[in-house]
């Protein structure tokens, strides 16, 4: 079942993220688009999942599609834990977060001023 690898846009590996987390179901995904605002990456994704072993399984299996979809070898921080997981593809942020953890930090209102406005 050799295939070839998929030549990795930054919205192509948007898609991979985003299917990846639907598909081991975490919950409350928010994407952001970095174009324009930071050079850190193009788009920032943030999830959650129901447990710190979750939260570890998804950031697993993530940057295993991703290592074996695009041939990307993704860094990852703080998997050990499960409370907040880093993955940066280069060009994708993945915060994958327990629901308290996530309530605590807020990032996405540091990325989002006029969803902070509106609260």
């Amino acid at each position: 079942m050799a295939t070839a690898k998929t030549q990795a846009t930054s919205d192509l590996l948007l898609a991979a993220v985003l299917s990846s987390l639907s598909d081991d179901k975490a919950e409350d995904v928010v994407q952001i688009d970095l174009r324009g605002k930071t050079e850190i990456g193009d788009h920032m994704v943030i999830c959650s999942g129901r447990s710190s072993r979750q939260v570890a399984a998804i950031s697993e299996k993530l940057v295993q599609r991703l290592k074996d979809e695009f041939g990307r070898t993704a860094r990852i921080e703080g998997k050990d834990t499960g409370d907040w997981v880093l993955i940066d593809t280069g060009d994708i942020i993945v915060h994958v977060f327990r629901p308290e953890v996530r309530e605590f930090y807020q990032l996405e209102k540091m990325w989002q001023p006029s969803a902070a406005a509106a609260n």
